[in-house]
């Protein structure tokens, strides 16, 4: 793609970076920023530095936050004791979207999957067994994705606190096995909430 300007290239080659963005649309969208008021301009551009410098991770569950515990882990009308186990943040989201649920969360930063290098101690485990026997939590729900990746890394998590008396569950699998949890419509991410059953019933 030949452009009449190295800024406008520059600015294009950055915008193609993001996922799902191709250089026809990057180009699209720093053209409509040319069209924008310098004013709107420096303010879009203020607030993704600051997003990025100055967002921080929950110190209990490791969700996004503005301050150092987020608004979830902070709201006393929510059930402290119960805690359901992602694998993002946008999983975060995904359930939070639904209304269903009403407890914690503790994001791992992913999942056990020894083919892509990925092994317990790169993920928030320890960080979560400190928590439940810090907190005696009641409840441990396990809301990953439901694939192997998944099913290894509740099994993993399980047999780290096979001593805890807390409660055990996971979503039920109205999520399609191989099926992205992200990509679940409400409807049946918020059923696979409230339908949740022992995790002995799907890990052996």
């Amino acid at each position: 793609m030949q452009l009449p300007s190295s800024l406008l290239e520059n600015a294009v080659n950055e915008f193609s970076k993001l996922p799902g963005i191709g250089k026809k649309t990057a180009l699209r969208l720093v053209l409509h920023l040319l069209k924008q008021d310098a004013g709107e301009v420096q303010h879009f551009g203020d607030t993704i530095s600051r997003m990025r410098n100055d967002i921080k991770f929950c110190q209990r569950c490791s969700n996004i936050s503005d301050a150092d515990i987020c608004s979830i882990c902070a709201n006393s009308s929510r059930h402290q004791q119960v805690i359901c186990v992602v694998e993002n943040i946008r999983d975060v989201i995904a359930i939070e979207s639904t209304q269903q649920f009403n407890g914690t969360y503790h994001v791992l930063g992913g999942i056990i999957s020894p083919l892509d290098g990925i092994g317990p101690d790169q993920l928030n485990i320890e960080g979560l067994v400190q928590r439940i026997q810090k907190e005696n939590t009641e409840e441990l729900i396990f809301a990953l994705n439901p694939n192997i990746q998944g099913d290894t890394t509740i099994y993993y998590i399980q047999k780290k606190l096979h001593k805890n008396t807390c409660k055990i569950t996971t979503i039920a699998r109205g999520i399609a096995f191989g099926g992205e949890l992200e990509y679940a419509d409400e409807m049946t991410l918020a059923r696979s909430i409230s339908n949740r059953l022992p995790v002995a019933q799907y890990v052996k």
